[in-house]
């Protein structure tokens, strides 16, 4: 009797595994962040660190870039400064405004996590081997869309805070 091939998945499956090799890694990180002396990290202050960027954001542009409301934005903003991530400072452009800046406790924090990214990446191609992980990589940015980075994730799925 001839060996079957195994039937293909049903096409809702492919993103239910993205998703869950994303939030596997996200997890991950986030255990490790925590040990590293960064407990209080949530998966959406990663985008939220990202918005803010070296230069630092006000809270109009926060909300605009993860597709929140200014209100869950101002919320957010509120939850890092009482957690030592972000501060605030006049912006220059416009006395009338406030910027949001990453603190060293935030800039460490963002600098862990990339260490930790990259140990669980390598630990990927220990597993699968570095040449599958490229194809993995490679096949990933061809069909996913130019836009790379998107920040308004959090938004998509409901909110950053």
């Amino acid at each position: 009797m001839p060996e079957q091939l195994p039937a293909e998945p049903p096409g809702f499956m492919l993103p239910l595994r993205l998703f869950m090799a994303f939030r596997g890694i996200i997890d991950e990180v986030h255990t490790e962040l925590a040990t590293q002396g960064h407990p209080d990290m949530r998966p959406s202050y990663g985008f939220v660190f990202q918005a803010i960027g070296p230069s630092g954001t006000t809270a109009a542009e926060l909300a605009r870039t993860l597709g929140v409301s200014k209100q869950a934005a101002g919320k957010t903003i509120a939850t890092l400064k009482g957690l030592g991530y972000v501060e605030l400072s006049p912006d220059p452009r416009d006395a009338r405004r406030k910027l949001v800046n990453l603190t060293p406790h935030g800039v460490d924090c963002l600098v862990r996590s990339s260490r930790i990214f990259d140990a669980i990446r390598a630990r990927w191609a220990d597993e699968l081997g570095p040449d599958r992980l490229r194809a993995l990589d490679a096949d990933l940015r061809r069909m996913a869309p130019d836009e790379f980075f998107r920040l308004d994730i959090p938004g998509w799925f409901g909110g950053a805070g």
